[in-house]
């Protein structure tokens, strides 16, 4: 069973704090839109960093433009967070599409159409 590090845990809730406002704040690309930072996964090293991300309202095309953009700004962005940020290396920032919050929108889209239908079938078993 591997073993639990608390304090690459620790170094990659920071990065994801930071990086969301950095991201907001100072990326100026116009393919990068509404992108949420959802996770961030730390190597033993801290030499590298996955950064998963989701872009809300966008399609695979949008989606793609923003990774590129994202991973075109990696280096700017690890400069500003080792001014931010206390560490002795910054971990080199890899960013990957999160398709969690898509499967979490469709798995609501099917109760609330599952919700609908047991409805009009109980109002029309009322009838």
């Amino acid at each position: 069973m591997p073993k639990d590090f608390p304090r690459t845990r620790r170094i990659g809730e920071q990065i994801q704090r930071e990086l969301a406002e950095l991201i907001r704040d100072e990326v100026r690309d116009p393919r990068v839109g509404m992108v949420t930072v959802s996770e961030v996964e730390v190597s033993r090293d801290l030499a590298h960093a996955k950064v998963f991300v989701a872009v809300l309202g966008a399609d695979d095309d949008q989606t793609e433009a923003s990774l590129e953009a994202l991973n075109h700004a990696a280096g700017y962005l690890r400069k500003l967070l080792g001014q931010a940020l206390r560490l002795r290396t910054v971990p080199a920032l890899h960013f990957h599409y999160d398709p969690s919050f898509d499967r979490g929108a469709r798995l609501s889209r099917l109760i609330d159409e599952a919700v609908t239908a047991d409805k009009s079938r109980d109002e029309s078993d009322q009838d």
